[in-house]
Formats: structure tokens, C-alpha cells, sequence
């Protein structure tokens, strides 16, 4: 049983997960909280944009909206943080100072972008042609009825997807840690990650692994509440009633009755 004490020493030492405890739950959970809300809204209203350009009937604004997504989605998220996170740092350390923490959210912010753009896209073409043919036959205006009628339809229909995506962005957070940040600003798995390597044990790790799940899998779950929620509606069985009303109505409208009385 030698080799399960090892397995046990190795992953699942609760002493070591007692004493990274506290850094997990002051500074790596509350920093990935932060990074990936901020990504979230950031990528939601960004996200928002791209779409609605790229339903836009003018292709001046449908083909560099199709570039911008193709190009983030087509990219490894990795790479879209190192490269903006190293390749705008001197320009971040004159607005926000020597942190890349903000660098790391924007670069999130911008693939999220992309993949929220298209979930809000397929939403606002999942509505149907005659809400906007209805409502500019009322004398509204495209842009009118496309923000008080079409886009709120159609984000309602993609209120699950938007949430799958919070769950990508908070495991893609833990990307963020290349860019070198500062102590104070670690993330979940570089707290795990550092305090592995000085205990020379991976149970910090698997503990940083605990917080992570313990963000998604309720997620995962509510997503698929409200999926199935919205695919088949709250239906009410409908209160049974008599047929002898109906039956009577047929009977008085029967010519063979009327025939009969007279």
C-alpha cells in the first residue's frame, strides 16, 4: 500500500491545505472574483457592440466586427494575454502604474468579447423578423425597436450561455499569473502554485482546485436549471372540466334538433 500513502502524502496532505487556507480564501479567491466579474461586465458591453454591428445591415460595420471575432476567438487565450500584457506594459505603467493586474483583465475582457458577441448575435437572430417588422410598422425607428423590443427577446434567450461563459472566464483567470503579478494580487492558482512549490507538496494546488470547483459546478448547475427552464416554460396543467356544457351547445345547434322542436 505503498503507493497509496504516496498518493495520499502527495495530493491530499490536509496540513498543507490548512496553512494555504487562509491566502486562498483573502487573496486568491477575492482576485480571481475581481478578475473575472470585470471581464465579465467589460466583455458583456463590448460583447453587446460587436453584435449589434454585426447584424448591421451596413458592411462597413459587419466586417470588422466578423475580424475582431474571428481574430480572439481564433487566438489561444495564452497568447492574447502575453501579448497584450507584455506588449502594452509601458503604456499600462504610465496610466496604472508597474501592476499588470489590469492588463490581464482587458485581455480577458477582449476574448470574452469576442464569444459573448456571438452568443448575443445568434440571440438577437433567434427573435422573430415580425418584432421588428411590428414594431416599424408603429412608426419606430430601427434602432429604437432593436433596443426596447429585439435585444432584450433576445438576451433573455441567452441568459444560460452567458453564464457558461463566466464559468470559461473564471478558469482562464488563472492565465493571468504569466504576467508576473504582485503578491497582493495573486490569483487562486498562483497561491496554490506557490505554496506547492515551497512545501514541495501538490495538496495546495488540489486545494486551489477545491475553490474552482466550488465556483463552477454550482454555476454548471444553475445553468442547466434555467436552460431547461427556458426551453419548456412553466406549464400549468389546465383544471379538468365537464363536457356536458359543450355537448349541450352541439345539440341546440344541431339542425336534426331543431327540426324535431318545430
Amino acid at each position: 500500500m505503498d503507493w497509496f500513502n504516496t498518493i495520499i502524502r502527495t495530493f491530499f496532505d490536509f496540513g498543507a491545505m490548512a496553512e494555504v487556507l487562509p491566502q486562498l480564501l483573502a487573496v486568491g479567491l477575492l482576485n480571481t472574483l475581481i478578475i473575472s466579474i470585470s471581464a465579465t461586465v467589460l466583455g458583456t458591453v463590448l460583447g453587446m457592440v460587436v453584435a449589434v454591428m454585426g447584424i448591421s445591415p451596413s458592411k462597413w460595420l459587419r466586417v470588422p466586427a466578423r475580424i475582431y471575432t474571428d481574430l480572439f476567438r481564433g487566438l489561444p487565450a495564452i497568447l492574447t494575454i502575453l501579448l497584450i500584457g507584455q506588449g502594452f506594459a509601458r503604456l499600462s505603467q504610465s496610466i496604472f502604474g508597474p501592476s499588470p493586474y489590469p492588463l490581464g483583465i482587458i485581455a480577458l475582457s477582449l476574448i470574452a468579447s469576442a464569444y459573448i458577441g456571438e452568443i448575443f448575435r445568434a440571440g438577437i437572430l433567434s427573435v422573430d423578423k415580425g418584432q421588428g417588422e411590428a414594431c416599424r410598422a408603429l412608426g419606430m425607428s430601427y434602432a429604437r425597436s432593436m433596443a426596447l423590443v429585439v435585444i432584450p427577446q433576445g438576451v433573455r434567450r441567452v441568459l444560460p450561455a452567458l453564464v457558461n461563459q463566466f464559468i470559461a472566464i473564471v478558469k482562464d483567470s488563472s492565465l493571468v499569473y504569466f504576467l508576473g503579478l504582485l503578491v497582493s494580487e495573486r490569483e487562486l492558482f498562483r497561491v496554490g502554485q506557490d505554496a506547492a512549490v515551497l512545501s514541495g507538496n501538490l495538496s495546495p494546488l488540489v486545494a486551489a482546485g477545491v475553490f474552482y470547483l466550488v465556483i463552477t459546478v454550482p454555476l454548471t448547475h444553475l445553468v442547466n436549471h434555467f436552460d431547461n427552464k427556458f426551453r419548456t416554460g412553466r406549464r400549468r396543467p389546465a383544471a379538468p372540466t365537464s363536457g356536458l356544457k359543450e355537448v349541450k351547445e352541439l345539440a341546440s345547434a344541431s339542425p336534426l334538433t331543431t327540426g324535431s322542436n318545430t
